[in-house]
C-alpha cells in the first residue's frame, strides 16, 4: 500500500511539530457543548431571512413548503453519517481538508483547504457588511458616508474604486471583524466561552421571537387574509407536473445550503476531548438543533403571515416581527439578527484560522502560519483570516465568491469520495463510529453532491468555466507553496 500523507516518512506536519517544541499547541479542552455552539453559530445566519421567501415563491403551499425543509434535513442527515465517521477517524483540526488529503493526496487537500478558507473569509466579510447594514438602519449615525475630502482614484480595468469618502457601513463591518478576532487572540478557552455565550443568546432571542409569534400572531394573519380577499388579490398558483418537480428540487437545494454549517465541530478535531466519541455526538446534536430552529422560525412566520406575503419576500421574518411587535418590530428584529450574526462572525474566525493553520502544519503553506500561542490560538492564521475577511468587506469580490460556490459543492463530493477510498485502502483504520447504511447512504450523499454540482454548472456556466481555469492554474501554485514550505523546514532543521 502506498504511503498516505499521514504515514509517509518526512511528513511536514511531524517536522514542523518537532521544530516548535517550545511553542504553544492546540489544547484538547473542548466538549460537545462547544461543538454544538460553533455549528449553530455558523449555520443560523442571514439565510434564515432570505430562504423562506425564495421557497414560498415557488411552492406557495404549506405542505410543500415544509416538505422541502424536511427533505433538506434528510439529506443533511445522510451526509452527517459520512462526516461523523470521517471526523471520528481523522480527528484533526482544519475541517474537510484533512479527509481529502488523507484519502486523495496533498493536491486534493490543497484544493479543498484553500477554497474552504477563502469561502470562510468571504463569508466573514459578507456577515460584517450585513451587521453594518442592520446597525446603520437601527442607528442612522452609523449609516451614510464619512467625508474625508480625499482625492478619488478609479481603476477601470478591474472595477475597483477607491475614494477619500468611506462608507460607515464598511467601517462598522471592519470594526466587528477585528473586534471578534481580538476576542479570540488570547486563548481558545476564552474564544470558546465567547462562542458559547453568543450562541445561547442567539437561541434565546429566536425562542422569544417564536413564542411571541405564536402567542399574538394568529389574529394578525386572519386579518391580513381577510384584507387580501377584500382587495380581490388572486390566490397563489401551485406548480404541477415538471414545474412542480423543478420547484421541489430547487427548494431542497436551497434548504441544504441554508442548513450548512451543522458540521462545525470537524474544524476542531485536535481540540475535542475524546473525539472518537464526542465528534459524532456533536454533529448529530448540531444538525438536530439547526433543523429544529429553522422549522420553528418558519412555522412562526407562517402563523403570522399568509403565504402570499411570504412568497418572494426577502424580509418575511422582519415583516412578521413588525406585525407582532408593532412600530418597534423592525428594531427588535434587526437587533435579533445582529446578535445572531455576532455568533456567526465568531464561529467563522475560529474555523477559518484552523483551516489555514492545518495547511501550514502539513507543509502546504508557509510554515510560520502554523504558530500557536500558549492559549492554543493559531495567531498567525487568525490574523490572516481576519485581514482577508476585512478585504472582502471593503472591496467587491463578487466574482470570487460566485466561483467559490462551486468548490463548496465539490468539497462535500470529495469528502464522500474519501470515505469510499479509505474504506477500501485502509480497512484497518480505527473507526470509532461507522457511517450508518454504508455504502448505500454514502452513495446517496455522493450522488446528491454530483447532482448539485451539475445544477450549479447549468445555472451559472460562465463562473463554472472560470472555476475550471482557476483549478488548472492552482497546480503550479500548489507546487511552489509546497516547495517553499519544505525548503524552510529543511533549512531550520539543519
Amino acid at each position: 500500500m502506498p504511503p498516505t500523507p499521514d504515514t509517509a516518512s518526512g511528513d511536514p506536519s511531524q517536522q514542523t511539530a518537532a521544530l516548535r517544541k517550545d511553542k504553544g499547541k492546540l489544547l484538547q479542552i473542548l466538549g460537545v457543548g462547544f461543538g454544538i455552539a460553533v455549528a449553530v453559530g455558523n449555520a443560523i445566519s442571514a439565510g434564515i431571512v432570505r430562504t423562506p421567501g425564495d421557497i414560498a415563491a415557488r411552492l406557495p403551499n404549506h405542505w410543500l413548503f415544509f416538505a422541502v425543509w424536511f427533505g433538506g434535513a434528510f439529506y443533511a442527515l445522510v451526509s452527517a453519517f459520512q462526516l461523523s465517521e470521517l471526523g471520528a477517524a481523522i480527528p484533526k483540526s482544519g475541517g474537510q481538508y484533512n479527509f481529502s488529503r488523507r484519502a486523495l493526496g496533498d493536491y486534493a487537500g490543497f484544493i479543498v483547504g484553500w477554497s474552504d478558507w477563502l469561502s470562510t473569509c468571504g463569508t466573514t466579510g459578507a456577515v460584517g457588511i450585513v451587521i453594518g447594514e442592520y446597525m446603520g438602519h437601527m442607528f442612522p449615525v452609523l449609516d451614510g458616508v464619512y467625508k474625508t475630502g480625499g482625492a478619488v482614484r478609479q481603476f477601470a480595468n478591474n472595477g475597483l474604486h477607491l475614494s477619500g469618502d468611506i462608507s460607515r457601513i464598511q467601517i462598522t463591518a471592519v470594526i466587528a471583524i477585528i473586534f471578534f478576532a481580538v476576542l479570540q487572540w488570547k486563548s481558545i478557552h476564552f474564544g470558546s466561552k465567547v462562542q458559547n455565550f453568543t450562541t445561547v443568546i442567539k437561541g434565546l432571542v429566536f425562542f422569544v421571537m417564536v413564542i411571541a409569534c405564536f402567542s399574538f400572531g394568529g389574529g394578525v394573519r386572519h386579518a391580513a387574509e381577510a384584507a387580501a380577499n377584500a382587495r380581490g388579490i388572486a390566490p397563489t398558483v401551485i406548480p404541477v407536473g415538471a414545474a412542480l418537480i423543478t420547484a421541489l428540487l430547487f427548494g431542497i437545494q436551497a434548504t441544504i445550503y441554508t442548513y450548512d454549517g451543522w458540521d462545525g465541530v470537524i474544524y476542531f478535531g485536535d481540540e475535542i476531548k475524546n473525539p472518537g466519541h464526542l465528534v459524532p455526538r456533536a454533529i448529530f446534536a448540531s444538525l438536530g438543533s439547526v433543523v429544529v430552529i429553522y422549522l420553528l422560525v418558519n412555522a412562526a412566520v407562517l402563523y403570522v403571515l399568509p403565504m402570499s406575503e411570504v412568497a418572494g419576500n426577502n424580509f418575511s421574518l422582519g415583516l412578521a416581527a413588525q406585525r407582532v411587535f408593532g412600530p418597534h418590530g423592525d428594531f427588535i428584529f434587526r437587533s435579533i439578527m445582529v446578535v445572531a450574526l455576532f455568533s456567526s462572525l465568531n464561529a467563522l474566525h475560529l474555523m477559518g484560522a484552523r483551516v489555514i493553520y492545518a495547511m501550514s502544519r502539513d507543509g502546504l503553506f508557509f510554515r510560520e502560519v502554523s504558530r500557536i500561542n500558549k492559549g492554543g490560538t493559531p495567531t498567525v492564521g487568525l490574523l490572516l483570516s481576519a485581514l482577508v475577511g476585512v478585504a472582502f468587506a471593503v472591496f467587491s469580490f463578487d466574482r470570487v465568491i460566485a466561483m467559490l460556490a462551486f468548490f463548496f459543492v465539490t468539497n462535500y463530493l470529495l469528502s464522500f469520495t474519501s470515505l469510499f477510498v479509505l474504506r477500501m485502502r485502509q480497512p484497518e483504520m480505527e473507526r470509532p463510529y461507522r457511517a450508518w447504511g454504508y455504502p448505500w447512504t454514502t452513495a446517496l450523499a455522493l450522488l446528491g453532491s454530483l447532482g448539485f454540482l451539475v445544477e450549479a454548472v447549468r445555472e451559472d456556466p460562465k463562473n463554472s468555466y472560470l472555476t475550471l481555469i482557476a483549478l488548472a492554474c492552482s497546480y503550479p501554485v500548489y507546487r511552489v507553496l509546497k516547495l517553499v514550505s519544505s525548503e524552510k523546514v529543511s533549512h531550520e532543521a539543519i
